[in-house]
Protein backbone atom coordinates (compact mmCIF):
# COMPACT_ATOMS: atom_id res chain seq x y z
CA UNK A 1 0.00 0.00 0.00
CA UNK A 2 1.52 3.65 -0.83
CA UNK A 3 2.06 5.98 1.88
CA UNK A 4 -0.56 8.84 2.27
CA UNK A 5 0.25 12.21 0.61
CA UNK A 6 1.52 15.24 1.99
CA UNK A 7 -1.10 18.20 1.44
CA UNK A 8 -0.63 21.97 1.50
CA UNK A 9 -3.95 23.52 1.56
CA UNK A 10 -3.92 27.25 0.46
CA UNK A 11 -6.44 29.32 1.62
CA UNK A 12 -7.68 26.84 4.02
CA UNK A 13 -9.70 28.97 6.35
CA UNK A 14 -12.31 30.35 3.81
CA UNK A 15 -15.69 28.24 3.41
CA UNK A 16 -13.95 25.75 1.04
CA UNK A 17 -11.02 25.21 2.87
CA UNK A 18 -12.42 24.39 5.84
CA UNK A 19 -14.59 22.04 4.71
CA UNK A 20 -11.57 20.11 2.43
CA UNK A 21 -9.60 20.56 5.60
CA UNK A 22 -12.41 18.90 7.99
CA UNK A 23 -12.44 15.60 4.92
CA UNK A 24 -9.00 15.32 4.97
CA UNK A 25 -8.39 15.05 9.22
CA UNK A 26 -12.26 13.13 9.35
CA UNK A 27 -11.22 10.59 6.92
CA UNK A 28 -7.72 9.99 7.55
CA UNK A 29 -6.54 10.68 4.17
CA UNK A 30 -3.28 12.45 4.73
CA UNK A 31 -0.14 11.88 6.31
CA UNK A 32 0.53 15.69 6.89
CA UNK A 33 -1.56 18.65 6.31
CA UNK A 34 -0.43 22.41 6.48
CA UNK A 35 -2.94 25.28 5.99
CA UNK A 36 -2.00 28.42 5.07
CA UNK A 37 -4.06 31.63 5.62
CA UNK A 38 -3.62 35.48 5.83
CA UNK A 39 -6.80 34.82 8.30
CA UNK A 40 -6.42 33.58 11.77
CA UNK A 41 -8.87 30.53 12.10
CA UNK A 42 -9.44 31.75 15.73
CA UNK A 43 -11.08 35.25 13.85
CA UNK A 44 -12.86 33.30 11.15
CA UNK A 45 -16.51 31.93 12.72
CA UNK A 46 -15.39 28.41 12.55
CA UNK A 47 -18.07 25.89 13.99
CA UNK A 48 -16.91 22.95 16.47
CA UNK A 49 -16.32 20.66 14.02
CA UNK A 50 -13.52 22.85 12.07
CA UNK A 51 -12.02 23.79 15.17
CA UNK A 52 -11.64 19.86 15.76
CA UNK A 53 -10.22 19.82 12.53
CA UNK A 54 -7.52 22.79 12.70
CA UNK A 55 -6.45 21.41 15.87
CA UNK A 56 -4.90 18.23 13.90
CA UNK A 57 -3.36 19.93 11.16
CA UNK A 58 -0.42 22.78 10.67
CA UNK A 59 -1.09 26.27 10.14
CA UNK A 60 0.94 28.99 8.84
CA UNK A 61 -0.33 32.04 8.39
CA UNK A 62 0.97 33.68 4.71
CA UNK A 63 0.90 36.40 2.43
CA UNK A 64 0.96 34.04 -0.98
CA UNK A 65 1.09 37.70 -2.93
CA UNK A 66 4.72 37.36 -1.59
CA UNK A 67 7.18 35.46 -3.14
CA UNK A 68 9.21 34.79 0.24
CA UNK A 69 6.05 33.95 2.31
CA UNK A 70 5.17 31.30 -0.49
CA UNK A 71 8.71 30.04 -0.47
CA UNK A 72 8.39 29.90 3.38
CA UNK A 73 4.73 27.80 3.11
CA UNK A 74 5.87 25.46 0.71
CA UNK A 75 9.44 24.82 2.26
CA UNK A 76 9.43 21.88 4.98
CA UNK A 77 11.98 21.16 7.46
CA UNK A 78 13.51 17.82 5.30
CA UNK A 79 13.71 19.48 1.99
CA UNK A 80 10.66 17.78 0.75
CA UNK A 81 8.26 18.63 -1.57
CA UNK A 82 4.65 18.66 -0.37
CA UNK A 83 3.00 15.71 -2.52
CA UNK A 84 -0.15 17.70 -3.27
CA UNK A 85 -1.08 21.33 -3.53
CA UNK A 86 -4.43 23.03 -3.46
CA UNK A 87 -5.40 26.63 -4.00
CA UNK A 88 -8.67 27.93 -2.51
CA UNK A 89 -6.89 31.13 -2.10
CA UNK A 90 -8.28 34.41 -3.54
CA UNK A 91 -10.43 37.27 -2.95
CA UNK A 92 -13.87 36.44 -2.65
CA UNK A 93 -15.53 40.23 -2.34
CA UNK A 94 -17.32 41.02 -5.36
CA UNK A 95 -16.58 44.69 -6.96
CA UNK A 96 -13.05 45.77 -5.44
CA UNK A 97 -10.57 47.73 -7.51
CA UNK A 98 -8.93 45.58 -10.23
CA UNK A 99 -5.82 45.93 -8.02
CA UNK A 100 -6.77 43.78 -5.76
CA UNK A 101 -7.75 41.19 -8.26
CA UNK A 102 -4.10 41.44 -9.78
CA UNK A 103 -2.62 40.78 -6.69
CA UNK A 104 -5.47 38.59 -4.66
CA UNK A 105 -6.10 36.13 -7.42
CA UNK A 106 -3.55 36.86 -10.56
CA UNK A 107 -0.23 36.91 -8.84
CA UNK A 108 -1.10 34.90 -6.04
CA UNK A 109 -2.31 32.14 -7.88
CA UNK A 110 0.51 32.71 -10.34
CA UNK A 111 3.42 32.60 -7.29
CA UNK A 112 1.78 29.39 -5.55
CA UNK A 113 2.07 27.90 -9.28
CA UNK A 114 5.48 28.94 -9.65
CA UNK A 115 6.52 27.75 -6.42
CA UNK A 116 4.76 23.92 -7.18
CA UNK A 117 6.83 23.44 -10.65
CA UNK A 118 10.13 24.86 -8.67
CA UNK A 119 9.71 22.05 -5.64
CA UNK A 120 8.42 19.16 -8.30
CA UNK A 121 4.66 19.12 -6.64
CA UNK A 122 2.98 15.86 -8.22
CA UNK A 123 -0.57 17.66 -8.65
CA UNK A 124 -1.53 21.19 -8.21
CA UNK A 125 -5.63 21.82 -7.77
CA UNK A 126 -6.68 25.26 -9.24
CA UNK A 127 -10.11 25.94 -7.57
CA UNK A 128 -11.51 28.69 -10.10
CA UNK A 129 -15.19 29.56 -11.19
CA UNK A 130 -18.05 28.54 -13.58
CA UNK A 131 -18.58 32.49 -13.58
CA UNK A 132 -16.03 32.40 -16.41
CA UNK A 133 -18.50 30.98 -19.21
CA UNK A 134 -20.79 32.83 -21.68
CA UNK A 135 -24.23 31.81 -19.59
CA UNK A 136 -26.29 31.71 -22.67
CA UNK A 137 -28.14 29.03 -24.01
CA UNK A 138 -26.88 25.57 -23.01
CA UNK A 139 -25.22 24.10 -20.07
CA UNK A 140 -21.28 25.58 -20.92
CA UNK A 141 -18.86 22.59 -21.11
CA UNK A 142 -15.32 22.86 -20.40
CA UNK A 143 -14.34 23.93 -23.49
CA UNK A 144 -17.38 26.13 -24.08
CA UNK A 145 -17.00 29.72 -25.11
CA UNK A 146 -15.72 31.90 -21.98
CA UNK A 147 -17.27 35.43 -21.15
CA UNK A 148 -16.70 36.43 -17.65
CA UNK A 149 -19.45 38.20 -16.31
CA UNK A 150 -17.85 39.81 -13.04
CA UNK A 151 -14.63 41.31 -12.86
CA UNK A 152 -13.29 38.37 -10.06
CA UNK A 153 -14.04 35.66 -13.12
CA UNK A 154 -12.23 37.70 -15.35
CA UNK A 155 -8.87 37.28 -13.10
CA UNK A 156 -9.82 33.94 -12.28
CA UNK A 157 -9.93 33.09 -16.55
CA UNK A 158 -6.63 34.68 -16.78
CA UNK A 159 -5.21 32.99 -13.95
CA UNK A 160 -6.52 29.66 -15.69
CA UNK A 161 -4.85 30.73 -19.60
CA UNK A 162 -1.70 31.54 -17.70
CA UNK A 163 -1.16 28.37 -15.81
CA UNK A 164 -2.59 26.07 -18.16
CA UNK A 165 0.42 27.10 -20.62
CA UNK A 166 3.21 27.28 -17.69
CA UNK A 167 5.75 24.46 -18.17
CA UNK A 168 6.35 21.87 -15.47
CA UNK A 169 3.14 22.01 -13.54
CA UNK A 170 0.98 19.37 -12.40
CA UNK A 171 -2.55 21.38 -12.89
CA UNK A 172 -6.04 20.27 -12.52
CA UNK A 173 -8.86 23.21 -12.95
CA UNK A 174 -11.57 22.77 -11.07
CA UNK A 175 -14.64 25.61 -11.97
CA UNK A 176 -17.20 25.40 -9.32
CA UNK A 177 -20.93 26.51 -9.63
CA UNK A 178 -22.45 28.13 -7.09
CA UNK A 179 -21.13 26.54 -3.84
CA UNK A 180 -23.60 26.09 -1.14
CA UNK A 181 -23.73 24.19 2.43
CA UNK A 182 -22.36 24.68 6.24
CA UNK A 183 -20.40 27.64 6.30
CA UNK A 184 -21.08 29.46 3.07
CA UNK A 185 -21.60 33.08 4.04
CA UNK A 186 -21.91 34.10 -0.06
CA UNK A 187 -23.23 32.02 -2.95
CA UNK A 188 -27.05 31.28 -1.76
CA UNK A 189 -27.10 32.55 1.69
CA UNK A 190 -27.67 36.22 0.82
CA UNK A 191 -30.69 34.92 -0.34
CA UNK A 192 -31.66 33.36 2.72
CA UNK A 193 -31.18 35.97 5.02
CA UNK A 194 -33.08 38.08 2.55
CA UNK A 195 -35.97 35.34 3.60
CA UNK A 196 -35.57 36.04 6.98
CA UNK A 197 -35.78 39.69 6.25
CA UNK A 198 -39.16 39.31 4.72
CA UNK A 199 -40.26 37.35 7.56
CA UNK A 200 -39.68 39.77 9.92
CA UNK A 201 -41.79 42.73 7.69
CA UNK A 202 -44.50 40.24 6.65
CA UNK A 203 -44.02 41.36 2.83
CA UNK A 204 -43.29 39.52 -0.55
CA UNK A 205 -40.03 38.70 -1.42
CA UNK A 206 -39.37 39.51 -5.15
CA UNK A 207 -36.33 38.89 -6.80
CA UNK A 208 -35.43 40.55 -10.21
CA UNK A 209 -35.79 39.17 -13.46
CA UNK A 210 -37.55 35.59 -13.79
CA UNK A 211 -37.98 32.40 -12.11
CA UNK A 212 -36.10 30.36 -14.67
CA UNK A 213 -32.63 32.22 -14.51
CA UNK A 214 -30.02 29.48 -13.93
CA UNK A 215 -27.88 29.40 -10.57
CA UNK A 216 -26.81 25.81 -10.81
CA UNK A 217 -25.31 24.51 -7.80
CA UNK A 218 -22.88 22.61 -6.05
CA UNK A 219 -22.95 21.15 -2.57
CA UNK A 220 -19.67 21.77 -0.49
CA UNK A 221 -18.97 18.23 0.40
CA UNK A 222 -19.06 17.62 -3.27
CA UNK A 223 -16.44 20.06 -3.99
CA UNK A 224 -14.30 18.92 -1.22
CA UNK A 225 -14.41 15.21 -2.29
CA UNK A 226 -13.97 16.13 -5.85
CA UNK A 227 -10.71 18.22 -5.05
CA UNK A 228 -9.36 14.87 -3.63
CA UNK A 229 -10.72 12.39 -6.10
CA UNK A 230 -9.59 14.58 -9.02
CA UNK A 231 -5.91 14.55 -7.25
CA UNK A 232 -5.71 11.07 -7.11
CA UNK A 233 -7.32 9.93 -10.17
CA UNK A 234 -4.42 12.43 -11.59
CA UNK A 235 -0.84 10.95 -9.69
CA UNK A 236 -2.82 7.34 -10.04
CA UNK A 237 -2.89 7.09 -14.06
CA UNK A 238 -0.09 9.30 -14.28
CA UNK A 239 -1.09 12.48 -16.01
CA UNK A 240 1.84 14.62 -14.92
CA UNK A 241 2.66 17.37 -17.50
CA UNK A 242 -0.65 17.47 -18.43
CA UNK A 243 -3.51 20.14 -17.35
CA UNK A 244 -7.51 18.68 -16.81
CA UNK A 245 -10.52 21.48 -16.80
CA UNK A 246 -13.54 20.08 -14.68
CA UNK A 247 -16.68 21.65 -14.18
CA UNK A 248 -18.46 21.32 -10.66
CA UNK A 249 -22.38 21.29 -10.91
CA UNK A 250 -24.97 18.89 -9.58
CA UNK A 251 -27.70 17.65 -11.90
CA UNK A 252 -30.23 19.82 -10.56
CA UNK A 253 -30.13 22.42 -13.31
CA UNK A 254 -30.95 25.01 -10.27
CA UNK A 255 -33.01 27.87 -10.85
CA UNK A 256 -34.32 31.46 -9.12
CA UNK A 257 -37.90 29.08 -8.63
CA UNK A 258 -36.30 26.04 -7.32
CA UNK A 259 -34.00 28.55 -4.33
CA UNK A 260 -37.14 30.20 -4.01
CA UNK A 261 -39.09 26.98 -3.40
CA UNK A 262 -37.46 26.06 -0.12
CA UNK A 263 -37.59 29.50 0.82
CA UNK A 264 -40.92 29.81 1.04
CA UNK A 265 -40.79 26.99 3.31
CA UNK A 266 -38.49 27.87 5.41
CA UNK A 267 -39.94 31.10 6.32
CA UNK A 268 -43.58 30.57 5.25
CA UNK A 269 -43.38 33.85 2.92
CA UNK A 270 -44.64 34.73 -0.56
CA UNK A 271 -42.04 35.06 -3.30
CA UNK A 272 -41.86 35.99 -6.69
CA UNK A 273 -39.79 37.74 -9.83
CA UNK A 274 -39.75 41.37 -10.60
CA UNK A 275 -39.78 40.00 -14.52
CA UNK A 276 -38.23 41.00 -17.41
CA UNK A 277 -39.68 44.37 -17.86
CA UNK A 278 -38.94 46.04 -14.33
CA UNK A 279 -35.86 44.14 -14.04
CA UNK A 280 -34.54 45.77 -17.73
CA UNK A 281 -35.29 49.20 -16.08
CA UNK A 282 -33.43 48.45 -13.54
CA UNK A 283 -30.42 47.51 -15.39
CA UNK A 284 -30.53 50.94 -16.71
CA UNK A 285 -30.13 52.25 -13.05
CA UNK A 286 -28.60 49.60 -11.37
CA UNK A 287 -26.21 51.31 -8.82
CA UNK A 288 -29.33 53.29 -8.20
CA UNK A 289 -31.52 49.98 -7.35
CA UNK A 290 -28.98 48.54 -6.01
CA UNK A 291 -28.53 50.80 -3.44
CA UNK A 292 -32.56 50.81 -2.89
CA UNK A 293 -32.32 47.06 -2.90
CA UNK A 294 -29.61 47.21 -0.20
CA UNK A 295 -31.37 50.15 1.69
CA UNK A 296 -34.29 47.63 2.08
CA UNK A 297 -32.68 44.75 3.33
CA UNK A 298 -30.02 46.52 5.65
CA UNK A 299 -31.87 48.22 8.09
CA UNK A 300 -34.47 45.56 9.18
CA UNK A 301 -31.59 42.74 9.14
CA UNK A 302 -29.91 45.02 11.88
CA UNK A 303 -33.08 45.81 13.69
CA UNK A 304 -33.41 41.68 13.39
CA UNK A 305 -30.32 41.42 15.66
CA UNK A 306 -30.50 43.77 18.02
CA UNK A 307 -33.90 41.98 18.86
CA UNK A 308 -32.16 39.21 19.38
CA UNK A 309 -28.91 40.39 21.26
CA UNK A 310 -26.63 39.64 18.65
CA UNK A 311 -24.14 42.27 18.71
CA UNK A 312 -21.91 41.57 15.81
CA UNK A 313 -22.48 39.36 12.68
CA UNK A 314 -20.28 38.86 9.48
CA UNK A 315 -23.53 38.31 7.75
CA UNK A 316 -24.96 40.41 5.64
CA UNK A 317 -28.37 40.92 3.31
CA UNK A 318 -25.89 43.20 1.03
CA UNK A 319 -26.57 42.30 -2.77
CA UNK A 320 -23.74 43.03 -4.81
CA UNK A 321 -24.10 45.00 -8.28
CA UNK A 322 -22.98 42.34 -9.98
CA UNK A 323 -25.13 39.82 -8.78
CA UNK A 324 -28.50 41.65 -9.71
CA UNK A 325 -27.47 41.46 -13.39
CA UNK A 326 -29.33 38.87 -15.10
CA UNK A 327 -26.21 36.67 -15.19
CA UNK A 328 -26.93 32.91 -15.75
CA UNK A 329 -24.55 30.13 -14.50
CA UNK A 330 -25.43 27.24 -15.84
CA UNK A 331 -22.82 24.65 -16.50
CA UNK A 332 -22.59 20.97 -17.18
CA UNK A 333 -20.82 19.28 -14.36
CA UNK A 334 -20.92 15.88 -16.05
CA UNK A 335 -17.11 15.24 -17.31
CA UNK A 336 -15.50 14.66 -14.07
CA UNK A 337 -17.90 12.02 -13.92
CA UNK A 338 -17.44 10.70 -17.03
CA UNK A 339 -13.50 10.69 -17.05
CA UNK A 340 -12.42 9.56 -13.49
CA UNK A 341 -15.45 7.55 -11.69
CA UNK A 342 -16.78 10.66 -9.47
CA UNK A 343 -20.06 10.61 -8.05
CA UNK A 344 -22.45 13.73 -7.00
CA UNK A 345 -23.80 12.99 -3.34
CA UNK A 346 -25.57 15.67 -3.30
CA UNK A 347 -27.38 15.97 -6.56
CA UNK A 348 -30.18 19.16 -6.02
CA UNK A 349 -30.37 21.50 -3.29
CA UNK A 350 -33.03 20.19 -0.66
CA UNK A 351 -34.94 22.38 2.47
CA UNK A 352 -32.63 20.24 4.66
CA UNK A 353 -29.77 21.40 3.08
CA UNK A 354 -30.45 24.89 3.46
CA UNK A 355 -32.01 24.64 6.95
CA UNK A 356 -28.05 23.19 7.80
CA UNK A 357 -26.64 26.11 7.03
CA UNK A 358 -29.14 28.58 9.15
CA UNK A 359 -28.55 25.67 11.70
CA UNK A 360 -25.06 25.99 12.14
CA UNK A 361 -24.85 30.06 12.06
CA UNK A 362 -27.59 29.83 15.03
CA UNK A 363 -25.35 27.85 16.56
CA UNK A 364 -22.63 30.58 16.39
CA UNK A 365 -25.00 33.25 17.45
CA UNK A 366 -24.24 34.95 14.81
CA UNK A 367 -27.83 34.34 13.01
CA UNK A 368 -31.07 34.82 15.65
CA UNK A 369 -33.13 31.73 16.98
CA UNK A 370 -36.38 32.11 16.02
Amino acid sequence: MSPQPTVLVLGGVGFIGRNFVAYLVENNLASEIRVIDKVLPQTAYLNKRYQAAFEKVEFMQGNLSSTASVEKCFARADGSSFDYVVNFAAETKFSQPKEIYEDRIYRLSLNCAQEAVKRNVKVFVQVSTGDIYEGSGSASKEESKTKPWNMMAEYKLKVDNELQSMAGLNLIILRPAVVYGVGAMGGLTPRLICGRVYQHLKKKMEFLWTKDLRINTVHVSDVTRAVWHAANWYVSNDKQGSSVIFNLADENDTDQEAVNTHIRAIFGIETGFQGTLVSQFAKLNMKEATEDINEEHLAPWSEILKEHSIKTSPLTPYLDQELLCNNAVSLDGTKICKTTGFTYEKPKVTEESLREIIADFQELGIWPRD
